[in-house]
């Protein structure tokens, strides 16, 4: 078999050195690094100038705040409250009145009635009553008015009477 005739060749090229395949290297990286996009506004003002905005005004960097000078002790003028509405008072009543009021209040009536015919209350409807009934109690003392000296004669009368009807047996 014959072998092809060969073709007359360059001088073989020379080997690079391990420094400047270093080199190369380090090209090559550089070139990587900076593949990305260029870096923000904040870095690099001035290429925002340079695309064309030269006619115009220079547009206010919209980070930076307002120029008016902030007092830092408060002069002057205090920031008003507002007016805080006051509820009007219930009127206040004499202790006559308020006694005829409470002794005149369906709620105590039904209640009363209620304990009269053997129910047995809920603890608030108690609470409510067992107020009620002390508050008319001390408006009583407070007015002089004594429930035990008009008992006290009719007790007598009852008691005679019931002497009378166990000598009349």
């Amino acid at each position: 078999m014959k072998q092809p005739a060969k073709a007359p060749r360059a001088r073989p090229a020379k080997r690079k050195t391990r420094a400047e395949l270093n080199i190369e290297g380090r090209e090559r990286q550089r070139q990587k690094k900076h593949k990305g996009l260029a870096t923000g506004n904040r870095s690099n003002p001035e290429v925002k100038q340079s695309q064309g905005n030269r006619g115009m005004k220079d547009e206010a960097d919209p980070r930076l705040g307002s120029k008016k000078p902030v007092p830092l002790v408060a002069e002057g003028a205090v920031a008003a409250k507002p007016a805080v509405k006051r509820r009007e008072a219930a009127p206040v009543l004499s202790a006559r009145e308020e006694l005829s009021a409470l002794e005149n209040s369906e709620r105590l009536d039904a209640l009363l009635d209620r304990l009269e015919n053997g129910e047995k209350l809920p603890a608030e409807d108690q609470a409510w009553l067992d107020s009620t009934l002390d508050r008319i109690e001390v408006l009583m003392e407070k007015l002089g008015i004594d429930l035990d000296d008009d008992s006290d004669a009719e007790d007598t009368e009852a008691e005679e009477d019931m002497y009378r009807l166990l000598k009349g047996n």
